[in-house]
Parts: structure tokens; sequence; C-alpha cells
């Protein structure tokens, strides 16, 4: 008897070992899946990850040509309104050039008027016939076509004036 009474205790504390090991399978079997699971998930989610940094890095490469395209349209509108600008300064010397020689013509001229102005007629007719019989004319009121400036070419370039 006491070795049947022996015996039901060792099978049913090996019941209860078969029993454990069940429980342990299962929970390891739980894990595992568990564990398949999370890895699956941290795939995915990495997956996406790389989804949006390539979408990214897309949208940045597409920003760096549509800067890189403005930047250079930009570039050429400056170097066409520097080559404007340039063409227009020197035009602008020229033009003041041309203003200076036909203000000292204008000064000259009316210098003659109030010369004439300032003569009597007597002295306008003895004076001009003088100047044509003798050609001795020195004061060049009378010939405003011997002064040297109108003698010399214009001469002008963009940094003639320099105005601030």
């Amino acid at each position: 008897m006491a070795s049947s009474s022996g015996n039901s205790n060792s099978s049913s504390s090996s019941q209860l070992q078969n029993s454990g090991s069940e429980e342990d399978l299962h929970q390891q079997n739980m894990m595992d899946q568990r564990k398949r699971k999370r890895k699956e998930s941290n795939r995915e989610s990495a997956r996406r990850s790389r989804m949006r940094k390539q979408q990214h890095l897309d949208e940045l490469v597409a920003q760096v040509a549509q800067l890189s395209k403005d930047n250079n349209q930009i570039l050429n509108s400056i170097n066409f309104t520097t080559h404007h600008y340039l063409n227009i300064q020197a035009e602008n010397s020229v033009l003041r050039a041309q203003m200076m020689e036909l203000s000292q013509t204008l000064e000259y001229l009316n210098q003659i008027l109030s010369y004439l102005n300032t003569m009597s007629a007597s002295e306008l007719v003895y004076e001009t016939d003088q100047c044509f019989e003798t050609s001795t004319c020195d004061h060049g009121f009378t010939n405003p076509f011997n002064q040297p400036y109108l003698n010399q070419p214009i001469m002008a370039s963009p940094d003639m004036f320099q105005y601030d």
C-alpha cells in the first residue's frame, strides 16, 4: 500500500510537472508571438519612416532645383539691369558734356548780344567794316566760330562726372 500511495504521489507530481511545462511552453509561445508582432510592427514603422525620409528628401531636391532656377533668373535680371544702367550712365555723361558745350555757346552768344547792345550803331558799323577790311578782328565776339572750344571734339566717359 505504501508503495501504491508512493506511486500516486509520484504520478501526481509528474502531472504537475507536465502541466507546468505546458504552461511554460504556452507562455513561451505567447512571448514568441508578441516578439514576432513587435518585430513586424517595428519593421513596418521603420519602412514608413524610410518612406517619409525619402519623400522629404525628394521635396528638398525639388526645392533646391526651383531655388536654383529662381536664382539664375534673378542673376540674369541683375546682369541685364547692370548693363542697361551702364549704358544709361554713358549716355548721361555724353548728354552732360553736350549740355556744358551748349551752355558755353549760349554764354558766348549772350556776351555777343550784350556787347552789341552796349555799342552804338555808328561804332558797330565802323568796327564791322574795320574787321572785314583789315581782317584783324581780335576780340572774337563778332565771329563766334573762331572760338577754340568749337574746334575740339566732345570726349565723354561714364566716370567723367561722379555724382553720389
